[in-house]
């Protein structure tokens, strides 16, 4: 995938996958904002006055593209952004995604025709806006043929109500599907895939990776600092603190054995010494550097928290910390992956990813 970059403001901008829109190498996800919900509500009840003022902040650090799902509080969430980004709209991308539950009635979840036409239409009026920059797709949807998702999708974007498409926590095979697809019939190819993404969680290097780098995909990863746990607050020794929301929440986020995290912790604070930078800038640099990578996506209760992520940008981790980092969070990948690894023949064929990508050919 090529990964063409600009700067303006300080801020690193970057091809989303084989598009040609380019989108701020930090993004902000508004999964805060709204705080309706056993889930939502743990994670911050951000309302548009405290909403605008966040947006502010991004806008003057050059983030430009914010995240957001018509399940995040019940649509709240699209709610407040859309009122927070009131006036400026030509200065922001707008990104949501449909296709989990949102109800309890047999059209309520799923990406059926109907259902993605009416979540489109709900998004952009809670939203406020004429289109949506990218329209994602939160889950795959086994129920729903590809060529019907398809289709919905072409006829939004020619609508002019959609401008991209992308997918969100979909499998190798099923973004394979897609992408077979919108080939065969014509259709707009996916340019993103929203993933789980850190130094606690390296799944993604293993299938969506390569396929992202071979397909032009750009990935956006959300959950950045492994569902909260690499704000530098969890350590070896120090047990969870009072106030972190992970007592409510660690149930619906990826697990992760305490020997793993506290061997990236150890690294991270480690290298935070001998840098001056703090743990979760370290995490979120690490990120950057890492190929297919277009934006990753930080979140912010309040104003102290997005600064701080903001120091993610503009330096660059030493190899000699980048391979600390690295050896740090490795875990033996699953067959079929694990030869390419151990054995020097499938390594010929297939070497692993490392740095910046190679520039995939244009489609």
């Amino acid at each position: 995938m090529e990964m063409d970059m600009e700067m303006d403001m300080g801020m690193e901008y970057r091809r989303l996958g084989g598009s040609g829109l380019r989108v701020p190498a930090l993004s902000f996800g508004a999964g805060t904002f709204g705080g309706s919900g056993p889930l939502f509500s743990a994670w911050g009840d951000t309302g548009p006055a405290e909403a605008r003022r966040l947006v502010d902040i991004c806008l003057d650090a050059g983030i430009t593209l914010f995240d957001t799902a018509d399940v995040y509080s019940d649509g709240a969430s699209e709610e407040v952004l859309g009122a927070a980004v009131r006036g400026r709209r030509d200065r922001v991308l707008l990104s949501t995604k449909t296709g989990l539950p949102m109800g309890d009635g047999p059209w309520d979840a799923g990406t059926s025709r109907s259902r993605l036409i009416t979540a489109c239409e709900d998004a952009l009026r809670r939203l406020g806006t004429d289109h949506i920059d990218l329209f994602q797709l939160h889950a795959y949807d086994a129920a729903t043929p590809a060529e019907e998702v398809l289709a919905t999708l072409d006829d939004l974007v020619r609508a002019g109500k959609v401008r991209y498409t992308g997918v969100s926590n979909f499998s190798g095979w099923q973004v394979m599907k897609h992408l077979a697809v919108a080939e065969r019939y014509g259709r707009p190819r996916h340019v993103a895939q929203q993933v789980y993404y850190s130094l606690l969680g390296r799944d993604y290097e293993w299938e969506l990776m390569p396929l992202a780098a071979e397909e032009g995909l750009g990935a956006l990863v959300w959950s950045p600092l492994g569902w909260g746990r690499l704000t530098g607050r969890i350590g070896r020794g120090r047990p969870l603190p009072a106030g972190s929301r992970l007592h409510d929440t660690a149930g619906y986020g990826p697990p992760v054995e305490d020997e793993h995290l506290y061997r990236v912790t150890d690294a991270l604070e480690e290298i935070a010494a001998e840098t001056g930078r703090a743990v979760p800038q370290i995490a979120l640099n690490w990120l950057l550097a890492r190929p297919t990578v277009a934006s990753v996506i930080i979140g912010a209760r309040n104003e102290e928290q997005l600064r701080q992520n903001l120091g993610a940008v503009g330096w660059t981790l030493s190899p000699e910390h980048t391979a600390r980092l690295d050896a740090a969070g490795a875990r033996t990948a699953p067959y079929p992956y694990f030869p390419y690894e151990r054995q020097e023949g499938f390594a010929r064929l297939s070497p692993p990813m490392t740095g910046r990508p190679a520039p995939a050919a244009s489609r």
